[in-house]
């Protein structure tokens, strides 16, 4: 009998350690899916079971098409049904299928989702906080990649790998990510701050942005002012504060209007400049940075939370260390999910890849969220690669498990996510040193030519 996408999803998200009441179902509900993704009839090649089976070969420590399909083919035989191809050649067509746009509403809404649904414990000041920062990945060496998204110039033809720049934005309670931009490494319009103008939109009134200095700039500060999105970025090093000009808070605090710049940046076309407001209302305030170890650090941060009483300086400069996080998320991403290199082998299937890879982080970052709920503590007590390592062990007990236990294992499973918690050592210093060297030297030149070098060799 043939089954809808719906319950078909519904199936294999049981089987993938959810039923109906948890939080997979919840962030990424059949209804979600049916809105987003459609409704192709059919049993094993719907969008619904392609996701799925997606997101289990971006969650597996192996990582490739033939171990998810493996995965289908084992859930499949398990359940009593004919067994599918283990051959990864529809898999791959059907990954194609899936259309960009969707994935990146499903990654949206599942992180916007669990972004509002923090605990108010885990909030700053009542206040729900979104950091932004930068990252790159590599990609697969092939003609397509390097075409759309090019190694950089440093590089000698033939020895780097196609790169990808990405800001994304992530939720400081729980770090579930909410949108991302992402583009070539290098050219007109790729850089951070045109990446940060492409998201502004996604930002609702209210929303608190914290980030670095790179986009404290005019531009793109007086837009995120004008949709009353407040933020607290630390001075750019090319504009000068004097403390002796505008409202005076208190000492080195004070409230200024900044004017729009005469010359319009290279980045923008001249109607975008035309609606740029023309003058900017700011918190400038010096704030103390403390870290056990190390010497206070002074920096000038930029904000439009006005209210020195409610926002004294020291609640910024708290607030502005906890920037760090998304440094620790994005590197987690990148190590614990395998993002550093992505595999796919054209731009449209790494869009696809990374989008993926973007809704696992979600669907784990609410298993996290869960079990701190629970247990009283913080998502970000908990470690990200813990939960990756709990799943994995777990998936063949919920796939096995009868529905009437299926809560208790999962009550269990959450338990054992709270093990793993994050160590706090600041001040801990490591040498960036590697014990174990690698005996392969590094190819100098490229493969095609060395395998030719290495072949007139043998021959001599």
């Amino acid at each position: 009998m043939d089954r809808s996408p719906q319950q078909s999803f519904r199936e294999l998200v049981q089987a993938f350690g959810q039923d109906s009441g948890l939080p997979f179902a919840r962030l990424m509900s059949p209804e979600l899916l049916e809105r987003t993704i459609g409704d192709d009839t059919g049993e094993v090649d719907t969008p619904a079971v392609t996701l799925w089976m997606f997101l289990s070969q971006v969650l597996s420590p192996d990582g490739s098409c033939a171990d998810a399909v493996a995965r289908l083919v084992a859930w499949r035989t398990e359940s009593g049904l004919e067994p599918c191809s283990a051959s990864n050649g529809a898999f791959c067509k059907a990954r194609q299928k899936l259309d960009e746009e969707q994935l990146a509403t499903l990654v949206r809404e599942s992180g916007d989702q669990l972004h509002r649904s923090a605990d108010h414990a885990w909030l700053w000041k009542g206040r729900a906080v979104t950091l932004v920062d930068g990252t790159t990945f590599t990609a697969a060496d092939t003609p397509q990649n390097q075409a759309e998204y090019p190694q950089p110039d440093g590089q000698k033809p033939g020895l780097g790998f196609p790169m990808i720049r990405a800001v994304a934005l992530i939720s400081l309670a729980v770090g579930a990510v909410r949108d991302w931009a992402a583009g070539p490494y290098s050219g007109k319009g790729t850089g951070e701050i045109s990446l940060l103008r492409r998201l502004i939109n996604s930002l609702e009134h209210g929303t608190l942005l914290v980030g670095d200095a790179i986009y404290c700039v005019y531009a793109e500060l007086a837009l995120l002012a004008a949709r009353e999105v407040d933020f607290v970025l630390p001075q750019n090093s090319e504009r000068r504060t004097d403390f002796r000009r505008g409202a005076r808070l208190g000492r080195r605090d004070h409230i200024v209007t900044w004017t729009k710049p005469a010359k319009r940046p290279p980045r923008l076309s001249q109607a975008e400049w035309a609606a740029v407001p023309q003058t900017l209302t700011v918190r400038e305030v010096e704030v103390r940075l403390h870290r056990r170890g190390f010497r206070s650090k002074t920096i000038i941060v930029v904000t439009t939370l006005l209210d020195a009483t409610e926002y004294p300086a020291s609640d910024l400069g708290e607030l502005y260390a906890m920037r760090w996080e998304i440094e620790v998320d994005l590197r987690a991403i990148k190590s614990s999910l395998g993002m550093g290199h992505l595999r796919c082998r054209t731009p449209s299937m790494l869009r696809r890849e990374l989008a993926v890879s973007l809704l696992a982080v979600n669907l784990l970052r609410s298993h996290l969220a869960e079990a701190a709920s629970r247990s009283g503590l913080q998502p970000r007590d908990l470690g990200f690669t813990g939960v990756i390592q709990t799943l994995n062990a777990f998936s063949p007990l919920f796939r096995r498990s009868s529905p009437a236990a299926l809560s208790t294992l999962y009550d269990r499973f959450l338990s054992a996510i709270t093990t793993h918690r994050v160590s706090r050592r600041p001040g801990r210093q490591e040498p960036r040193k590697l014990k174990r060297r690698d005996k392969h030297p590094r190819l100098m030149e490229p493969r095609s030519i060395a395998k030719t070098r290495i072949t007139k060799l043998e021959k001599c």
